[in-house]
């Protein structure tokens, strides 16, 4: 009952953090990365398939990342948005870790792709909960260049693949408000 205790902490206790609310020059230690992505890959996957890879951009390759995305992105869309453009241009200097989420086709499978995308998310939710209980900000990312056909080649992403966004890691600057649910009793129904 203990460890249920702990891990309803840590499940409440999460939040979806922003950039905007990470520290400047946010430097999250590897070591927490590679242990929230060890702890992502032991999601619930139908057949084993295991459809996720992680592509985790730091340092000079995070720049290099936010600059192509700030690219296509602009390519797409013009300048109908010059604060996205900036937004995602600029989003190195308070982002430690940008961690590409991707979905990779198993080929000859039978399972469903939407049972494949349902174990990439609690993937995900793995990572933000490790990333949580680690005492760091983090949050998935989905709009920008994310379900543009055009960014695949630069995540090496074949034409079955997809690009799910991105999960964006940092040091949190100021505490964050608690969450706000319903009651469980709103939205759960008992059949007996």
């Amino acid at each position: 009952m203990e460890n249920l205790h702990i891990l309803s902490e840590i499940i409440k206790n999460r939040r979806s953090i922003k950039p905007a609310n990470f520290i400047e020059g946010s430097k999250v230690p590897d070591s927490v990365i590679i242990t929230a992505l060890e702890n992502a890959i032991w999601a619930p996957t139908h057949g084993n398939t295991q459809p996720w890879e992680f592509i985790v951009y730091t340092g000079e390759a995070l720049k290099t990342l936010n600059e192509f995305e700030s690219e296509l992105f602009r390519s797409e869309n013009g300048d109908v948005n010059p604060a996205k453009y900036e937004s995602l241009k600029n989003r190195y200097k308070k982002v430690s870790h940008s961690i590409a989420i991707c979905y990779r086709k198993t080929e000859f499978s039978r399972i469903p792709e939407i049972e494949e995308i349902e174990a990439v998310a609690c993937a995900v939710q793995n990572l933000a909960l490790s990333i949580s209980a680690a005492g760091y900000g983090g949050m998935w990312s989905s709009g920008g260049i994310t379900y543009s056909p055009n960014a695949k080649k630069f995540f090496g992403l074949g034409e079955n693949d997809k690009l799910l966004g991105f999960y964006l890691v940092g040091e949190i600057a100021k505490a964050v408000p608690p969450g706000i649910r319903k009651p469980v009793s709103e939205k759960v129904r008992w059949n007996r």
